[in-house]
């Protein structure tokens, strides 16, 4: 079988929107001009924080750059600002890049050095995370650690080389912003593709709450919070700061001195009036109460989101993507939900897992999948004739998002309520996956180890790492060339996907037995050993991406020494 064609990539869905974007060029070729520009490279930034650590931009970091050496330079842009989006037969106002859900495409070739500029037109500071792609730590995107925040009106260069192929996840890591549509799917292609298929489909998987109803990220999360709706419910009183979104980035924000607790995060779009009974200026209650999944071992999340989006629509109106019957269909599956897991399957067929965030594994077959927040898998499908659902149940939670793969040339869609029979089958978890042998660890003995526990009540929300909440100042040492162990022991009644910046690891303490992952579900009172080479210096946030989590205080910084 022959292996795709450009032509053929291109048809996939996002792929002509991100083509669009790309152009090449030598390195020598001029960068982006409009608007006030800077970059790490001009403007070195060194956070607070003890001495002896290596910083974002210190020469460890740009010896490491250079060996992965220097390709083509394709140059984009991305302008995040306040949009008006159509969900699939519903309008919402919302953030966005490039007025769209998902953002455009970002597609490069491994060795390629990405030049994205990022434009901030939106009406606070910003930043932007490439998910899983171990770059250079002074374009990693994080606010405080990496970089000052990129203020309202001016633009920041993210020039990195995109070295090692695979599917990853761009979005803004500014404090609940990512549960707006500040995301994009990007893809590294390999020049060596080992697999041979015919078509390709990205899927973007995502929760959805702003806009619905009066809703946004930062009322929600103060309804989380101690004196917010959950608190009023439990007979704890209303408490202070009910009534007014909780500060900008906060938990990024509360790490440094200089932050202003005064400024409230501004509101993303001027809101419809709340109608109906109980709805007040804070928009409605959407604190999920008594949910529960059994793969995860108790609830299954606490924001009862009012959708689901399968590559930017609802499950009413779903995106369809069509191929002949027998292609063979490599999907691209991404989870960038800020607070759900779904549970996916495609109707009618089995699924053969090749990639979990990016890297290779030993093929496995399976029914459905179980993907946690900023986690991804590539599977293949042999796409048999006549129009089937690709289901994403919101585990644990009510709803679904839906796209259908089709075949055959009629008019009628899968029912918005279908529910594939290979749900309930055979779903192969992380732990289980092996790798391939070509990103296999060697059995080396660990260098370091390094044990966290995570820690926090939903009562209380406060969710942090051995009873902390996160501050930029402090650091969990290692040094380059350790193989590093690192223990999560997980001490809550909740699920946490757990989130290493500029690394991959092996799951499960194996070594060469463990999937290559930089995402991963650690499930309640349990726990899990990762092992991880410290091959890239800098300093490197661990966080759940549960966003509601994170930006509660479930961050913290590994820090090689110099």
């Amino acid at each position: 079988m022959q292996k795709p064609s450009r032509r053929t990539l291109l048809r996939a869905p996002f792929a002509a929107a991100g083509a669009g974007l790309l152009a090449a060029c030598s390195d020598s070729g001029s960068e982006p001009s409009s608007g006030p520009q800077h970059t790490a490279g001009t403007a070195a930034f060194v956070p607070q924080g003890p001495r002896g650590y290596v910083n974002p931009s210190d020469p460890e970091v740009l010896a490491a750059e250079r060996k992965r050496g220097s390709g083509p330079v394709r140059m984009i842009k991305f302008t995040a600002a306040r949009s008006m989006l159509d969900l699939g037969g519903r309008s919402v106002h919302s953030w966005a890049y490039n007025e769209s859900v998902p953002g455009p495409l970002v597609r490069v070739t491994a060795g390629d050095v990405l030049s994205l500029t990022l434009s901030n037109q939106l009406p606070e500071k910003t930043t932007l995370h490439a998910h899983g792609v171990r770059l250079r730590c002074d374009m990693d995107g994080v606010p405080d650690l990496t970089q000052s925040p990129i203020a309202p009106g001016t633009d920041f260069i993210y020039r990195f080389v995109a070295s090692h192929p695979g599917t990853y996840l761009l979005h803004s890591h500014v404090g609940m912003q990512p549960d707006r549509a500040l995301y994009a799917p990007f893809v590294v292609d390999d020049p060596k593709e080992p697999l041979s298929y015919d078509q390709e489909w990205i899927v973007v998987l995502d929760d959805w709450l702003d806009d619905i109803g009066g809703s946004n990220p930062e009322q929600v999360l103060d309804q989380l919070k101690p004196g917010g709706s959950m608190a009023m419910d439990m007979g704890m009183g209303m408490g202070p700061g009910r009534g007014s979104p909780s500060p900008h980035g906060s938990a990024h924000a509360s790490a440094s001195p200089s932050a202003s607790p005064s400024k409230s995060m501004p509101m993303p779009m001027p809101k419809p009036k709340p109608k109906g009974k109980g709805k007040t200026p804070m928009g409605p209650d959407r604190v999920l109460r008594n949910s529960h999944s059994q793969m995860l071992h108790g609830e299954g999340g606490n924001v009862a989101y009012p959708h689901y989006l399968a590559n930017g629509r609802l499950h009413t109106d779903p995106s369809v993507f069509r191929c002949r019957p027998g292609d063979r269909v490599r999907i691209r599956i991404i989870n960038a939900g800020s607070e759900t897991a779904f549970r996916v399957a495609l109707g009618g067929h089995a699924m053969t897992v090749t990639h979990t965030d990016g890297y290779p594994v030993q093929h496995k077959r399976t029914d459905a999948l179980l993907v946690g927040m900023a986690e991804r898998y590539d599977v293949l499908v042999t796409a048999k004739d006549g129009v089937f659902p690709l289901v994403a149940l919101a585990e644990g939670k009510k709803g679904k998002a839906l796209a259908v793969l089709r075949t055959d040339k009629g008019r009628n869609l899968p029912a918005p309520d279908a529910r594939p029979a290979e749900l309930d089958r055979e779903i192969v978890p992380a732990r289980r996956l092996l790798p391939a042998e070509s990103v296999a660890m060697d059995d080396r003995v660990p260098d370091r180890d390094l044990r966290i526990r995570i820690t926090g009540t939903m009562q209380k929300y406060d969710w942090g790492f051995d009873h902390k909440t996160y501050d930029v100042r402090e650091r969990h040492a290692v040094r380059a060339g350790e193989r590093v162990r690192l223990t999560l022991i997980n001490a809550t009644d909740m699920w946490h996907p757990m989130h290493l910046h500029g690394h991959t690891f092996s799951v499960g303490g194996i070594s060469s037995e463990g999937a290559r992952k930089d995402t991963t579900i650690v499930l309640p009172h349990r726990k899990l050993v990762l092992d991880f080479d410290a091959d890239n210096p800098g300093l490197w946030m661990l966080h759940c991406h549960n966003q509601y989590h994170s930006e509660s205080g479930m961050m913290t910084v590994l820090g090689y020494k110099k």
